[in-house]
Parts: C-alpha cells; structure tokens; sequence
C-alpha cells in the first residue's frame, strides 16, 4: 500500500518499497514495452485556406461548402500526403477541394501517416451535383 505521508520520509520509503516490488515481478519492462507500442505523436504540419489535389474553377459561382471530412495514410515505410488528401476529398464525387485544411503527421511507434482535415468544396456545376 502507497501511503503519502508529507512530514516525514516514510512516503519515500515507500515508493522505493514499492519500486522493489515492480521490479521483483519483471513488471517494469513490460509497461514500457506497452507504452511505446501504444504511444502515437502529432505534429501540425500545415493550416491552409483551400487545397486541392483536383482541377477546380476558384472562379466558378457554383461553389458551396459541405462537410468536415477527414483523410489519412498511414504506411509502414513512407506516407504520402496527396494520398491522405485524396481520400479527404474522394468521399464525395462532388468534391473538388477543401476549405480550412489542417495537415499533420501522426508517428507511431512502427508507423508515419498523414491525417488531412478540412471542409469540403463542393461544385454544384458537375454533372449530378446542382442540388447540393
């Protein structure tokens, strides 16, 4: 039992006694294999206005805003961006871009991905599309 006791040093004693007995039941190495396995960081890459991976009029008067979307490729040896921002866009047949785009990179402890968000694009003037 861990007792925190702040006058005096029996909390530190305590947490030795208890650190022999992590280390008497070979406890340690597998926390910190499970750490590492389960352990992911993010960096924010990019904040874009408009990206697109697709010919798109910025012109056009049919443009509207859908959904937030998110894409991601996630890859044992190399992740590709323009593959992440594809499945973000490709949801969707009406798609042509995406507004307010956040581009980060997740590593993990044996993976690199790209995570893609933004808002869709949508381009009413497609075949199909003008009811959106």
């Amino acid at each position: 039992m861990l007792v925190i006791d702040i006058t005096n040093n029996s909390f530190l004693l305590d947490l030795k006694k208890f650190w022999r007995f992590l280390m008497k039941r070979k406890a340690i190495p597998l926390l910190v294999l499970s750490a590492l396995l389960l352990s992911a960081c993010t960096t924010r890459v990019a904040d874009l206005t408009v990206a697109s991976s697709k010919n798109m009029n910025l012109n056009s008067t049919k443009l509207a805003y859908g959904k937030r979307v998110q894409g991601i490729h996630q890859s044992a040896s190399i992740a590709n961006m323009k593959e992440a921002m594809d499945r973000a866009i490709e949801q969707d047949r009406c798609v042509v871009g995406l507004s307010d785009v956040v581009i980060s990179v997740k590593q993990g402890f044996f993976t690199v991905g790209y995570v893609v968000k933004g808002t869709q694009i949508i381009d009413r003037s497609l075949p199909g599309c003008s009811n959106r």
